[in-house]
């Protein structure tokens, strides 16, 4: 079963409501690591060999994080001025849609309309 971990940019309620449909989420919030620095949660995450969820761009750096190097990372990429709720809907739905592969070692990117998948060569 596929472990998410949510990073301290994304919504308190981001957990919650993936854990709430079933998701087997830890927010690093709950584990001391709150302004850890990028290298610090991307360990964490895969300690734990858990797919990162979190709004951070920075993980999407191919030459830091190649695709393949890692259990997954998912980027949320939505303006500012969008609600915990609406972006919490929207991860839920690419979740819903998404399979287990495509989370596995790939870079993962949502974005209004859009959701793209670079994947493991």
């Amino acid at each position: 079963m596929l472990k998410f971990v949510i990073d301290e940019d994304m919504p308190r309620s981001t957990a919650r409501v993936l854990k709430a449909n079933g998701f087997n989420t830890i927010d690093v919030r709950d584990y001391g690591l709150r302004g850890k620095s990028d290298e610090e949660i991307f360990a964490f995450a895969q300690e734990n060999n858990a797919v990162l969820v979190t709004g951070d761009l920075g993980f999407g750096n191919l030459l830091h994080f190649p695709v393949g190097s890692h259990a997954g990372i998912f980027i949320t990429h939505f303006p500012n001025e969008i609600s915990p709720s609406e972006l919490n809907s929207q991860i839920l739905k690419a979740f819903t849609t998404l399979r287990e592969d495509d989370f596995k070692r790939n870079l993962i990117i949502l974005e209004p309309g859009k959701l793209r998948i670079r994947r493991k060569s």
